[in-house]
């Protein structure tokens, strides 16, 4: 059975949408084995626009959210640095879904259970718009940074190792 546009929305989307940012979806087929940076070139995007989103939980139990470029990772004590946190430390996968409404792979900056602080690796100034996850494996959002520090304030760091 054919899907409808409506059946891919997720939260991130709907979001959007109801923001009336200006962005794109794309959907693609997604082999769970891939990494961010095969699937970047398998979809033809410069790979340092392509962004991953993290989730952490600071020393004082607070949450943080970082996107840093899907080839590198994430510093945790830059990330902790950013955050004003003694530390960081990533959340587990199995914890991920009851905290954001989203699933490792497809976790997206947009259109979580709860507003987090957000922070982005500061390259992502270097593009016009960068990619990130659009709220489940095989979805990209593309749009300008610059539009979604709109829907999600987030603050620009230097995060990634």
């Amino acid at each position: 059975m054919a899907r409808s546009a409506k059946d891919h929305k997720t939260n991130a989307l709907r979001e959007l949408d109801a923001a009336g940012l200006a962005h794109e979806a794309l959907f693609f087929e997604a082999d769970p084995s891939m990494t961010g940076v095969e699937i970047a070139r398998a979809q033809g995007e410069e790979v340092d626009a392509v962004f991953k989103t993290l989730v952490t939980e600071g020393k004082s139990g607070a949450h943080y959210v970082f996107l840093v470029p899907v080839a590198c990772e994430l510093d945790l004590k830059k990330a902790a640095a950013a955050a004003g946190e003694k530390a960081v430390a990533m959340v587990r996968s199995r914890d991920l879904l009851p905290l954001t409404g989203y699933v490792h792979g497809g976790c997206s900056p947009i259109g979580m259970k709860k507003r987090f602080p957000t922070f982005i690796d500061e390259t992502a100034q270097l593009f016009d718009t960068i990619y990130f996850s659009g709220g489940k494996v095989g979805c990209q959002v593309r749009m300008a940074p610059d539009d979604l520090d709109h829907l999600v304030p987030f603050v620009y760091a230097d995060l990634a190792v």
